[in-house]
């Protein structure tokens, strides 16, 4: 697990330019505090800094060279299957050639052999970068579902490629918003790659590599996962659970995998329980965290997580913590993103990575299972008003109520309130509007009241359109279709996004048993009812799982990972938002929100129905935060 980053001068103005990856290879410290490696030539440079992982001795340094010295390789992620594909590719003789026993060496040796055509070999996670010296070619690829980030940049003078986009900076790229980006941030609260908020950067994709040869550019893809939905050969029920669990025990043995201590995150939920459970099987007295809070017991799990704990034996530890922790590390957060993203779960997610680099560097993590499997609130709903339910139906009769009933994330009741108008709202839509209603964090219509005219001027509305488009065409009569959607939208451009970023910036690598490729491919070959029904969400991974998890664990209603702001912004950050971000003077200077409509969101606030505003409000300051820090 590392943090990269490279130039390629395509004139001898971006010769210029090459020796300022020093400074910018800098910027991903925390993604790499073991070691930093850089090769620089005349036209070119790479840079990688090294969170060790797998043979953590100096020779798997990088960027690393092949013993003829043409490729070299800066690479960050991990490939599981490593010493398999050692003995299958490599001959005895070979073998014994090999410098070092890291998957990097391995990756390297077998890129030279096969060339694009070992991706598909590759089991892991991953963006790597290999430079041929002999014909200066530049070959960049990313993992299946994107759990590693690449950024890039190029006009008629260099072609840069970074981990995070802070290392393209220091390059002086043109900071240039992307009005299209904003919008869509402001709606859903990420950006959906492979946009990013600077009009001129791209992300490559998921499942895709670029080749750069002298100024020709050529990106592809890979890998495509493209459910058929059709089961006439699915397994029967049973059989789906055995294989399963197989499919989970053997993605879980690969991340085990580790020459410096490891451990896992247990929220107490179905995933995380799953793979504590099969992970014990396998590593005596696993290290295992979790995190709560001890001032609002709404809000905390982690009694659930200490349960499954003592029934697997592990050796766990609670990070139980108060409000005032929590805020204490709310600009280590904001500090960080070098592009807006408002998951607000990123705080409790940056804090338990914090806490458990103290005592490990590798977690394995039940991401993924909630997109695959149908575990979201917003699933049950879609199911309820794809059926047409009785219960759908009183919960739509039942809208004017709702609109008058106070709502807001911060009690049972009011999040129960809030929950039933979102049903009610979205239940009249068809199911592409639905999907994107329940998407947003902000309608469309206040995105509209909520930019400035002058900046809605500079929104190309079919760009918009095109990445609506992209997304929501995918959704067809097929529950699995919403599913894939999740997978498509929001795991990889949001939850993927935030682990990667909050565990880096912890110098902690994130493991996702259910994002093994198998597991998911798996998982779109079998029927939407063995994952949602009438019982419930994640039907398969439940019963598959019925006697080994404890069962008060299936007792209880599914909460986010979220921490409850609606105090900090009235009081603690109140001086800081409306004040500093949102002071009226700099946002009319600024020209991009209306003062207008942020007053009438700051009266919301304060109100006794402050319904999403606070999540509203956040999606702006992360926003304002990032101007300033960038832009000013």
């Amino acid at each position: 697990m590392c943090g990269i980053a490279g130039i390629v001068a395509l004139t001898d103005k971006g010769r210029q330019q090459v020796s300022k990856l020093r400074q910018s290879i800098r910027t991903l410290q925390t993604r790499g505090p073991d070691d930093e490696g850089i090769y620089l030539c005349d036209d070119m440079g790479l840079a990688q800094r090294r969170l060790a992982i797998i043979d953590t001795s100096a020779a798997a340094n990088q960027p690393m060279w092949d013993k003829t010295e043409r490729y070299t390789i800066i690479f960050n992620g991990e490939i599981f299957n490593y010493q398999e594909l050692r003995n299958k590719y490599f001959t005895t003789e070979e073998q014994q050639q090999l410098r070092t026993t890291s998957d990097t060496e391995v990756l390297l040796e077998l890129f030279i052999k096969q060339g694009e055509r070992c991706l598909p070999l590759l089991e892991g996670f991953f963006a790597f970068a290999v430079y041929d010296t002999q014909t200066k070619e530049l070959f960049v690829a990313r993992d299946r579902f994107g759990k590693k980030p690449l950024n890039y940049f190029i006009d008629d003078d260099r072609f840069i490629f970074a981990s995070e986009l802070k290392a393209l900076y220091d390059f002086g790229i043109p900071k240039e918003l992307n009005y299209e980006a904003l919008q869509l941030y402001l709606q859903l609260s990420y950006i959906p790659q492979p946009m990013s908020m600077l009009k001129h950067v791209r992300k490559v994709e998921p499942g895709a590599r670029l080749i750069l040869h002298e100024k020709n550019i050529e990106e592809k893809k890979w890998y495509e996962l493209t459910p058929k939905y059709e089961y006439k050969n699915a397994p029967s029920y049973e059989q789906a659970q055995k294989e399963l669990v197989h499919l989970l025990e053997d993605a879980v043995v690969k991340r085990l995998i580790s020459d410096v201590p490891l451990g896992a995150f247990l929220s107490g939920g179905i995933d995380s329980s799953v793979i504590v459970a099969l992970a014990s099987r396998h590593q005596k007295s696993l290290n295992t965290f979790s995190i709560g809070f001890k001032d609002e017991q709404y809000f905390d799990e982690t009694q659930f997580a200490e349960l499954v704990a003592t029934k697997f034996k592990t050796n766990h530890a609670t990070f139980r913590l108060g409000f005032e922790d929590y805020l204490s590390h709310i600009y280590d957060v904001l500090n960080y993103l070098d592009e807006p993203f408002a998951d607000s779960a990123s705080l409790p997610q940056f804090i338990l990575c914090m806490e458990v680099r103290k005592h490990a560097t590798v977690a394995i993590s039940g991401d993924g299972g909630d997109e695959v499997f149908a575990g979201y609130n917003k699933h049950y709903a879609e199911w309820q008003a794809r059926r047409r339910s009785l219960a759908g139906s009183l919960v739509k009769m039942g809208a004017p109520l709702w609109k008058v009933l106070p709502k807001s994330r911060n009690n049972r009741f009011s999040d129960l309130f809030r929950q039933l108008d979102r049903y009610a709202e979205g239940a009249e839509l068809t199911s592409k509007e639905r999907y994107w209603h329940w998407a947003s964090t902000f309608s469309a219509a206040d995105v509209d009241k909520l930019i400035a005219k002058q900046t809605a001027a500079r929104i190309n509305n079919a760009i918009i359109d095109s990445v609506k488009e992209k997304y929501l065409s995918n959704i067809n009569d097929d529950f699995n279709s919403v599913l894939k959607t999740d997978l498509d939208l929001v795991l990889i451009s949001d939850m993927l996004v935030k682990v990667d970023l909050m565990s880096m910036a912890n110098s902690v690598e994130v493991r996702s048993p259910f994002l093994d490729h198998h597991v998911v491919e798996f998982a779109f070959t079998l029927p939407s009812e063995y994952k949602i029904n009438k019982a419930g969400r994640k039907k398969i991974i439940k019963d598959a799982f019925r006697n080994i998890l404890p069962p008060e664990i299936y007792n209880r209603g599914k909460r986010g990972f979220e921490i409850p702001m609606l105090k900090w912004f009235r009081e603690e950050l109140h001086t800081y938002i409306f004040e500093d971000l949102l002071n009226e003077k700099f946002v009319k200077e600024q020209g991009i929100f209306d003062i207008e409509f942020i007053n009438t969101m700051k009266k919301q606030l304060y109100s006794a129905a402050p319904g999403n505003i606070v999540e509203q409000l956040w999606v702006l300051i992360v926003f304002q935060h990032w101007y300033k820090k960038y832009f000013m």
